[in-house]
């Protein structure tokens, strides 16, 4: 493939050649009605290129914001394992950071306020900024106050005027959705107060990496972050990573806790954060060998998983899937499954039922159908809650069914 003229949206470096390319695929969450299963269904290539100077993966901006985003399919709080995690995760920062109540906590990308809630219940102030208005509505019906706006440094002047700077501002699974990403951590250095703390979360490519996650690759995540590429984001906006952590959230993500550069208690950062960038350059995450590696293995998951769904076919066994994830989607369009080999899908979701997976045109149903066919298998489609998941459908076993991980090695689990 000849190079692109394509450049790093970070740091502004030419990108040359995609170090993974998953063929053109529909948008992730772009569900469809069964109205819609006799149009065309508008398709995108989904490659990503790595930034030789600030390591960023990172994908063509196929789609934009407004596409995405103006109403979204997914709503945080049907995850059981998310609300646990968000629960520990915000009795800990209150307790770290020594929050009062009273004292403001905000959440760009706040989704249906499955986080804030656990804030607002200490009695601190919060407010949530997620730009699908849908989802913000449900927030709001919750009780979690949320303003509908795409976040940038316009918005975040505006915050600042109407609401004052937080002490603890979240980002939790959001720097990947931006494209304009400059503009995106400008509004958090403008919009955090001056002692404040920044948290962000994001998948890490150190994960993608090591267990062959690539179905965390689609158009509605622009960039995939190592803490060498957030670090660079960082700086260039006056901020600084002072803690990170690991964490087991969407298979293996950072947790990255940043301040402003200025601020006294950002001159001696964690020995983690150290020892996170000596650990990502031992795994090669700025080589373009490591990723050309990768793309063998995400082949080999490719075969192996069509292998196990024709063979099932011919041994006229039932496969169903279980979760309508936008990761699920990229691994049944790269793999080219379509209804043909997978009978339906469920999901705990009420927002996705009734309607089809993008591509693969597999309807989705709730869960309780599964009980009604009573399938041979169930293929997990969000691998990252697994168990949650097999804990939940147990009862899958007394007819003799069997769940099925596909990612990064195809299991089937008695």
């Amino acid at each position: 493939m000849p190079s692109t003229s394509l450049r790093c949206r970070l740091c502004d470096a030419p990108l040359h050649r995609p170090v993974i390319d998953l063929g053109a695929t529909p948008l992730a969450n772009s569900f469809l009605a069964a109205t819609d299963l006799g149009d065309d269904e508008p398709q995108f290539p989904l490659r990503a290129y790595l930034c030789a100077s600030c390591q960023l993966l990172q994908l063509e901006a196929i789609s934009t914001p407004s596409d995405i985003f103006s109403r979204y399919a997914y709503f945080s709080s049907y995850s059981q394992t998310l609300l646990r995690e968000s629960e520990r995760y915000a009795q800990a920062t209150i307790d770290r950071l020594e929050l009062r109540a009273g004292d403001s906590v905000m959440e760009v990308a706040s989704n249906d306020g499955y986080l804030l809630q656990f804030f607002h219940r200490a009695g601190l102030k919060v407010l949530g900024v997620e730009p699908a208005r849908n989802v913000a509505a449900a927030a709001r019906e919750r009780g979690i106050p949320t303003v509908s706006h795409f976040f940038g440094t316009q918005v975040a002047e505006t915050l600042v005027r109407e609401h004052g700077q937080p002490r603890l501002l979240i980002a939790n699974n959001v720097v990947a959705h931006v494209p304009d990403i400059n503009d995106f951590f400008g509004g958090l250095r403008t919009l955090l107060a001056p002692d404040g703390t920044l948290s962000i979360e994001c998948h890490h490519v150190l994960s993608l990496v090591r267990h062959a996650q690539f179905d965390n690759i689609y158009h509605e995540h622009f960039q995939y972050f190592s803490l060498h590429s957030l670090s660079h984001a960082l700086a260039a906006h006056g901020l600084t990573p002072v803690d990170v952590e690991e964490i087991p959230a969407q298979g293996g993500s950072l947790r990255v806790s940043a301040r402003h550069a200025a601020s006294p208690e950002a001159r001696g950062p964690s020995p983690r954060v150290a020892a996170m960038l000596a650990l990502e350059d031992c795994a090669g995450l700025g080589r373009q060998e490591t990723y050309a590696t990768l793309a063998l293995r995400i082949a080999d998951i490719r075969v192996g998983l069509r292998r196990f769904l024709e063979a099932a076919k011919e041994d006229a066994k039932s496969v169903v899937c279980f979760g309508a994830a936008a990761k699920g989607n990229t691994l049944l369009n790269y793999c080219g499954v379509h209804d043909d080999l997978v009978d339906y899908a469920v999901d705990s979701s009420p927002h996705k039922q009734g309607h089809f997976l993008p591509g693969s045109h597999i309807q989705v149903h709730a869960p309780s159908r599964l009980a009604e066919t009573k399938p041979d298998y169930v293929l997990i489609l969000p691998w990252n809650i697994s168990e949650e998941i097999m804990a939940q459908m147990d009862g899958v076993r007394a007819w003799g069914g069997q769940f099925v991980v596909p990612v990064p090695t195809l299991r089937v689990l008695r």
